[in-house]
């Protein structure tokens, strides 16, 4: 009887702690990074807004979005003014929701990164606006979620960034990583440092380096990292504040995915 309640208990806390079906979100002006459980689709309102999932970085502006499958790490921020998005919170594939794991299954299997046709945004326009409206009406937002991953199928395509002649000034960017390596840096302050609006500087700075602007100044700050761990003068903590890093296990997890081992085994190599 006791096992019983706990487990019980413990869906009911499950439930507590899970996202709502669907929400709109304005992202922050710099890059964020996790991962979770569950899969999300993310649709762009408003605004311009970097994404890298699973490695794989794009420009995400209104009618345009991506699949974040569950566990995969990824990055986003704000570059282009207030930056709005509708995020599908999928709930986790069980065997008794054979059409839920299809759908699913459906949405890995596409590219990353979608755009969506006219009637599926004007769709998704009106489903906002009645969220917005009624923002804790927690059936709208459940049906706001199975109403478009039932549509995307037949209203999403693949899209990618736009080619350019010109060339972004590769010095001028890495002296200023370098000078606000221990800050928060966000794309509009790069653009800004080689006079470039948002949206152009990313899609040149792709088109030069074959990577966003985000992995790029992650590169940096492990780097550093890595210079600074073989000089041995620091802690691993202060090594993560130094390169920016909001807290050391935000910098352990990102050092141990990019370099395969963590900080304090990259340590121990430099005695």
């Amino acid at each position: 009887m006791s096992s019983s309640i706990t487990s019980q208990n413990k869906r009911l806390a499950a439930k507590e702690l899970s996202p709502k079906p669907a929400q709109v979100i304005t992202l922050p002006s710099y890059m964020e990074c996790h991962d979770h459980n569950y899969t999300q689709v993310v649709i762009g309102l408003k605004g311009k807004a970097e994404f890298e999932v699973s490695g794989y970085g794009n420009l995400v502006g209104p009618g345009q979005g991506c699949v974040v499958t569950s566990g995969s790490g990824h990055a986003f921020g704000g570059v282009l003014e207030q930056s709005d998005i509708l995020v599908l919170n999928m709930p986790l594939p069980s065997d008794e929701d054979p059409l839920m794991l299809q759908r699913l299954n459906d949405l890995n299997q596409k590219d990353t990164y979608f755009q969506l046709d006219g009637q599926i945004q004007k769709l998704i326009q009106m489903l906002v606006a009645e969220m917005q409206s009624s923002p804790e009406d927690l059936l709208l937002s459940r049906a706001c979620n199975d109403t478009v991953v039932a549509l995307l199928q037949r209203h999403m395509s693949a899209f990618s960034t736009c080619r350019r002649d010109s060339r972004v000034d590769l010095e001028a960017i890495d002296r200023y990583i370098e000078q606000h390596l221990s800050q928060k840096i966000s794309v509009t302050q790069l653009a800004g440092s080689v006079f470039l609006g948002e949206s152009q500087f990313h899609s040149l700075f792709k088109e030069q380096m074959g990577i966003t602007p985000h992995q790029y100044v992650l590169g940096k700050r492990i780097d550093t990292a890595k210079k600074l761990i073989e000089q041995g003068n620091l802690t691993l903590g202060q090594v993560a504040e130094f390169t920016g890093f909001s807290g050391q296990s935000i910098f352990t997890h990102t050092f141990s995915r990019l370099q395969g081992m963590s900080p304090s085994q990259y340590k121990k190599q430099f005695g």
